[in-house]
């Protein structure tokens, strides 16, 4: 048998079993958000006399109880107890408290006591009065690439949870051999991680991986938090972000072919007929018509899209028939293009420290030395493991490349991946067959290297130029370069 009880001491739910196990039904949500213990504590009988289990351990990581009580029976008869509780911060690796049994008339802990000090010890290591749990990220990456590798991409994941206004309250790296279909990690794990996003008071998870369907929705209903995955969070960027026309037609085809294959009934509900007997239209699930409709949405976007593509077009012939030569500026995400652009040209385009902070191609006609007149385009950052989505959503932002007389590789000396961004760059520029077009490799905020650093990247890039976008003099020889190799 099993009580829940509640924190005034009066019975919430009785529960009864079988001989080995008892089966604890879906419980309310948690009474207050994502930190709150669920105010409920547990106690049932181990009626053969043994220890707390891992899986009493389990329900309580997983249901948030304020603590486990086993009343060890022999014979029908109580004979000890065991109480186990969580911990505010993991202690010599272990997330909860598991006392020694005593005999259970001699039982004495104060659990009123010991779980206000661990929710006050847990509101106190969060250190949050400023952000609420909403914006409380916990980063995850679960992979079979070594962990070294797992953690530069988690600095990258940060940046873009920065980027999305969300406050990264901890990370979690795991490698497997496999990939857990159902959870993407195995339950130990995900008991961790559920102590991790309630030490960390986060109530958005965000994994460094690709999640499916069933896997986001699994992983939902058990840590009662937001679930999202990398393309999730890049979409939500883009969407921030996007200002013009294009720019927003694009995020919305990206977003609706990301959820299209997870339009997933919920209820049965969602899947009886609308009304009518018979063919589809009226007989239609309201699932099929949600699908249909964003189909239908889909080929709107396209059309409008390939609208948007052909005044593009246009322009760009306008442009070839005034015999202006195109400079494109391309990069890494956050590289520094648009600030670089800004100072070439004295215009005012945004220009942030933030991941994505362009999503829009911007011209600007610019006059050079030798009397010579360039159109200076600013492309979207480019960044790895791009979901094809995106690619082909920016299709219409990229197609500006296509023209370009002359491309400038922006890259951020200062970054600790700067030779695996310049490699990421060059690699879409010869996925789209553009690696014939001129291209100049510019290695920006070369003000915040010191000598051995500026005498390492000389080696690394032996051909590239030193330039710093802030500062207008250190990009004449860069300026003089673009000349060298424009069409005559």
């Amino acid at each position: 048998m099993a009580l829940l009880i509640d924190r005034a001491g009066k019975p919430y739910m009785v529960l009864v079993g079988d001989t080995g196990s008892i089966y604890i039904p879906k419980l309310p949500r948690a009474r207050l958000g994502s930190r709150r213990l669920r105010g409920l504590r547990l106690l049932h009988t181990h009626i053969s006399g043994e220890k707390l289990t891992q899986e009493d351990l389990m329900d309580m990581v997983f249901l948030r109880l304020d603590s486990v009580c086993a009343l060890m029976c022999e014979q029908g008869q109580p004979v000890a107890a065991q109480v186990a509780y969580l911990l505010p911060t993991e202690v010599e690796g272990r997330s909860y408290e598991v006392l020694d049994p005593v005999r259970w008339d001699q039982l004495d802990v104060d659990l009123a006591a010991t779980v206000e000090a661990l929710e006050d010890e847990l509101a106190r290591s969060a250190g949050t009065a400023e952000v609420s749990d909403e914006n409380r990220a916990l980063l995850v990456s679960v992979d079979t690439a070594p962990r070294h590798v797992q953690e530069l991409s988690l600095e990258e994941l940060a940046d873009l949870a920065e980027t999305a206004g969300l406050d990264a309250a901890g990370t979690m790296i795991q490698r497997v051999r496999k990939l857990n279909p159902k959870f993407i990690m195995g339950k130990g794990k995900l008991a961790e991680l559920e102590v991790k996003a309630l030490q960390a008071d986060a109530g958005v998870i965000v994994f460094d991986q690709d999640l499916s369907p069933a896997q986001i929705r699994n992983l939902a209903e058990v840590t009662e938090r937001k679930i999202i995955d990398r393309t999730q969070l890049i979409l939500d960027i883009f969407a921030q972000h996007a200002t013009s026309r294009s720019g927003k037609l694009q995020v919305e085809m990206a977003q609706l072919k990301y959820a299209l294959p997870r339009l997933v009934g919920k209820n049965r509900a969602m899947s009886r007929l609308v009304g009518g007997i018979g063919g589809r239209g009226p007989g239609e699930t309201k699932l099929e018509i949600d699908r249909r409709r964003a189909r239908d949405r889909l080929t709107r976007l396209k059309k409008e899209l390939d609208q948007v593509r052909k005044r593009r077009g246009q322009t760009r012939e306008r442009r070839a028939k005034a015999g202006l030569p195109i400079v494109s500026l391309v990069g890494y995400t956050n590289a520094g293009k648009s600030t670089l652009l800004n100072t070439l040209t004295g215009s005012e385009v945004l220009a942030e420290n933030k991941l994505f902070a362009t999503l829009d191609p911007t011209s600007r006609r610019i006059r050079f030395p030798r009397e010579r007149e360039v159109v200076l385009t600013d492309t979207v950052g480019f960044i790895r493991r791009l979901p094809p989505d995106l690619q082909e959503a920016f299709r219409a932002t990229l197609e500006e490349l296509d023209s370009a007389d002359v491309m400038v590789l922006v890259a951020d000396a200062s970054h600790p991946e700067v030779e695996e961004q310049v490699a990421a760059v060059r690699s879409i520029i010869n996925e789209m067959d553009l690696d014939d077009t001129p291209t100049i490799l510019a290695l920006n905020k070369w003000d915040r290297l010191g000598e051995d650093e500026r005498v390492t990247m000389g080696n690394v890039f032996p051909d590239a130029l030193p330039v710093s976008a802030l500062d207008r003099p250190s990009l004449e020889p860069l300026v003089e370069e673009i000349l060298d190799n424009l069409p005559n």
